[in-house]
């Protein structure tokens, strides 16, 4: 896997990109600013972005914005991005582009290695790890929307699949069998109104219903 990293911070962005060397993940570009990630994506055309939302030079949303144009460029190009704190919109801005292959994490994720590489991962083929805390916080300000229509269990349910989790890691976490997680998701896409398919893009539609609701 080839990476492309996106962080003013020297520390983090070369404690980042050590970690992910001793996973055997190769950071072909480690740059400071928005303007550098692009150059860098057009040059590298990498597997993986992680990248922080704020940059040089007004700190605010350089790094996600400089993501999203990446996305735009290269449709599909997974992006990960890493926050000091839980920016909601930014968070379903990144999504509204297309859910597959995107990460929210916030950066003392990257002290738990494990759950870190997971995520990078997990994006990096084309899946979904949004941070538990931006989650809670997406539900906290939710108001009338189709997620209102589900049970507090289906919401947990939902809340794992937003993370990335698969429904037999969800039955773990839950302790319910395989079959009582593939009811409640079911249960989930019918609420939401979507139809039936055998891809995984459902499960894409659902978590972004779920994060702009």
């Amino acid at each position: 896997m080839r990476v492309v990293i996106a962080e003013d911070s020297v520390l983090l962005r070369v404690g980042v990109q050590r970690l992910l060397a001793d996973e055997g993940i190769e950071t072909v570009a480690a740059v400071e600013n928005g303007d550098d990630l692009l150059d860098a994506v057009t040059e590298h055309r990498p597997d993986l972005c992680v990248v922080d939302v704020r940059m040089p030079p007004t700190f605010t949303d350089e790094g996600l914005r400089a993501a999203i144009e990446c996305r735009r460029r290269y449709p599909g190009l997974p992006v990960l991005v890493l926050s000091q704190y839980v920016e909601e919109r930014y968070a379903v801005e990144l999504l509204a582009g297309g859910a597959s292959g995107v990460g929210y994490l916030l950066k003392e994720r990257v002290a738990d290695v494990k759950e870190f590489v997971d995520a990078v991962r997990r994006v990096a083929d084309g899946g979904t790890s949004i941070d538990h805390e931006v989650i809670t916080q997406l539900m906290v300000r939710s108001k009338k929307s189709p997620v209102d229509k589900l049970t507090p269990r289906e919401r947990e349910v939902l809340g794992l699949m937003a993370q990335g989790l698969s429904n037999t890691a969800i039955a773990g976490t839950l302790v319910v069998s395989d079959g009582a997680v593939e009811k409640h998701v079911g249960n989930i896409f019918a609420k939401l109104g979507l139809e039936p398919s055998n891809s995984e893009h459902r499960r894409v539609r659902a978590v972004l219903a779920y994060l702009d609701s």
